[in-house]
């Protein structure tokens, strides 16, 4: 069992779906966990369900598509907790629209939470772990579909992809300080954001024939691996992404 007792964990959009089920993950290895996200009646329910597993947790509103937004959270997590040990950038969306009749504004949208917004909170959490000399772990959630076509969600496509890319590049930067970037990339996951699909019978058809595990995805099955890569067990793993999706990328 991972032991995360005296560390803090920031979770972006950690107030449901998969970052919730991060946020149980690490709050379960005795974490502490502060979730930055703009949906406030979202993250008091979070907390409530946090607290009553027995763990301590705060929440601070962010836009992460907002530079002074992030920085502003950051400052009341330092101040509330102190030094911040993980970090994992969650926040993120997307839409269905054809790319051919996209405009400019609405590429932009996605990208400045699903690109910019992961950029901007890594960056200022990994100025935080240099200035404690402590080392740390930084984690994107991406998503298979960087490696998959997207015929009509390019601007989320294009987004995750940007996302590997600076995963390993912060990762060779950051070796030096001790601090560990690495991302998961997971599949089919039942959340609100997919509650269409799930029970769309012909979506959800199609999805189980590709996946051999033959269930949906729970954000519970990425507890493990996020704890994990959260702790200092993971201090050697770097640079690397993590499919998590019941086997769909390989069948």
């Amino acid at each position: 069992m991972i032991d995360l007792t005296g560390t803090t964990v920031v979770i972006t959009g950690g107030n449901g779906g998969i970052g919730l089920g991060i946020a149980k993950g690490v709050a379960r290895a005795g974490a502490s966990v502060a979730i930055w996200a703009r949906n406030e009646t979202k993250t008091a329910a979070a907390l409530s369900d946090l607290e009553g597993m027995g763990a301590s947790a705060a929440g601070f509103s962010c836009d992460v598509s907002e530079e002074t937004s992030v920085a502003d959270a950051l400052a009341a997590t330092v101040d509330r907790f102190g030094d911040i040990h993980a970090g994992f950038a969650n926040a993120g969306f997307g839409d269905m629209r054809d790319p051919l009749k996209m405009s400019l504004a609405q590429w932009r949208k996605v990208t400045a939470v699903n690109l910019d917004g992961v950029f901007v909170t890594l960056r200022d959490l990994a100025k935080r772990m240099v200035e404690q000399e402590s080392g740390g772990r930084l984690i994107a959630i991406s998503s298979m579909v960087e490696h998959f076509g997207a015929p009509m969600q390019p601007h989320y496509a294009a987004s995750k992809g940007g996302v590997g890319a600076l995963v390993r590049s912060l990762a060779v930067r950051l070796a030096r300080y001790d601090i560990q970037v690495n991302s998961l990339e997971p599949g089919w996951i039942e959340t609100p954001a997919t509650e269409a699909a799930v029970h769309n019978e012909q979506m959800s058809d199609v999805v189980m024939r590709r996946t051999p595990a033959r269930r949906w995805g729970q954000p519970s099955d990425l507890e493990g691996i996020s704890t994990y890569l959260a702790s200092s067990q993971s201090r050697y793993h770097t640079g690397d992404s993590i499919r998590i999706d019941g086997g769909y990328a390989i069948f």
